[in-house]
């Protein structure tokens, strides 16, 4: 694979792209806790109204879910106060390196790009979330880049279900007023 120098993309279009990806993500995650089993069991794992929010410092882009009362995910707005857990690009360009599956979630953490303010532990677990959901939705390629370890056990019908229902479920969260 070819690697993308973050220097050889223009901030904007960095921007732009994470952006994207950040709700695409945010989304992803929503639907995820709604159709996936162990997506499921690792929601239902938080306390009912934990507000968890991934963001670029300082003011980038950003998504914040909060756990409902049937343990599911639930994008916000914005929240009064300070989410439970806060997982933090330090850069642009570090979340563009992540965005673009040039660096893998456990990766960024281990070169120090982002931080995760909360609970280590509902860190982990919301990083295994996002490692089974991307896992899900991106082809076999990227999600091998994208996730420290690719699920072994992850058939080629339960990869091409999840995928259908989450990305049916986040195409149709953007017809609706709330997701």
């Amino acid at each position: 694979m070819r690697v993308i120098s973050t220097k050889s993309v223009k901030p904007a279009l960095q921007l732009t792209y994470v952006k994207l990806m950040m709700d695409v993500i945010g989304r992803g995650l929503v639907m995820a806790s709604q159709v996936d089993e162990e997506v499921k069991q690792e929601v239902a794992k938080f306390p009912v109204g934990f507000v968890l929010s991934m963001k670029v410092f300082p003011n980038g882009p950003a998504f914040i879910a909060k756990v409902t009362e049937d343990h599911q995910l639930k994008l916000l707005q914005s929240v009064a106060t300070k989410p439970d857990l806060t997982i933090t690009f330090k850069h642009l360009s570090h979340a563009f390196l992540v965005f673009s599956f040039q660096e893998s979630t456990a990766q960024a953490f281990a070169h120090d790009r982002m931080i995760a303010d909360g609970d280590l532990a509902y860190a982990i677990r919301l990083v295994r979330c996002l490692n089974k959901m991307e896992s899900l939705i991106l082809p076999k390629l990227l999600a091998e880049l994208a996730v420290k370890q690719y699920p072994s056990e992850l058939s080629l019908k339960e990869k091409l279900t999840g995928a259908a229902n989450i990305y049916l479920k986040v195409a149709q969260s953007y017809f609706k007023r709330s997701v």
